[in-house]
């Protein structure tokens, strides 16, 4: 049986609840089949991250060809990225073997607070894999640090900056609106010259550690199974707000535990 293949490219999380760990459960729960090229060891838990091991970038590379070489990829998600040798490894191997579907998580820092991105790195985020992706999905912090101007906190202001965002070179954007305040938690996806806004009811958990990791590892997971971009973010905005609302049905750790990426399975 042929099965949609899906790859996170990202750091690995000790703890198991974002990162590589949260990009492989998201693409099972959504029905595709995980591979993976690790970019940084963490060592991490759901109360910090405590240590960063980086990975050569000439071993990244070495993951790349050996994935993208015998497995037929149809989307990409990449996510922590701590090195500009790293980012120039990666952009390198998308362009040799011809990536499509590639989803950017500018991860710049943990659920905890604990910064996981050198400040040289994130002008390496905007001209050397921004331009490479179909779609972002920064929250509005990282937004704010992408563009290096305040957190939005107005519609108006939020609009402004996604489409600064798309004119770095990208398909797309989805500024997530999970760390703004009010009943919904509202996200914004910016496609040409169109804006959609998605919302959710906001949900009231410390149980959010790998949110992001997996609604961008949800979205790629939905473009490889061939659907829309405009379908896969909505069908992703769906799946990590019930694995929110199902967070407490787990008890993991003593700080910031997991979502539930298998809720759909009780």
């Amino acid at each position: 049986m042929a099965i949609p293949i899906a790859l996170t490219i990202a750091g690995s999380d000790s703890g198991g609840g974002a990162g590589i760990q949260a990009d492989l459960k998201s693409f099972s729960a959504n029905r595709v089949y995980g591979a993976s090229v690790i970019t940084a060891l963490t060592a991490q838990n759901t109360r910090g991250v405590t240590a960063i091991h980086d990975v050569p970038a000439a071993f990244v590379t070495a993951q790349i060809d050996a994935v993208f070489s015998d497995l037929a990829v149809a989307a990409t998600k990449i996510g922590m990225v701590a090195q500009r040798g790293v980012i120039a490894a990666i952009a390198e191997g998308l362009d040799r073997w011809h990536a499509a579907n590639v989803v950017l998580d500018p991860v710049m820092v943990a659920t905890s607070g604990d910064r996981l991105i050198a400040d040289d790195c994130v002008d390496a985020l905007r001209t050397v894999l921004i331009p490479r992706a179909r779609i972002i999905t920064p929250n509005l912090p990282e937004a704010a640090a992408l563009l290096d101007e305040p957190v939005a906190d107005e519609p108006a202001e939020i609009e402004r900056q996604g489409r600064h965002l798309l004119a770095l070179g990208c398909e797309a954007v989805l500024i997530k609106g999970g760390h703004g305040t009010g009943p919904t938690s509202t996200d914004y996806l910016f496609v040409g010259t169109e804006v959609q806004a998605l919302s959710a009811p906001r949900i009231v958990t410390n149980n959010t550690h790998g949110t992001g990791c997996s609604l961008s590892s949800a979205i790629a997971a939905n473009l490889a199974k061939g659907q829309s971009l405009q379908a896969s973010v909505a069908a992703a905005k769906q799946w990590v707000s019930a694995a929110i609302a199902a967070a407490d049905r787990l008890s993991v750790g003593h700080g910031h535990g997991p979502i539930h990426h298998f809720h759909g399975f009780d």
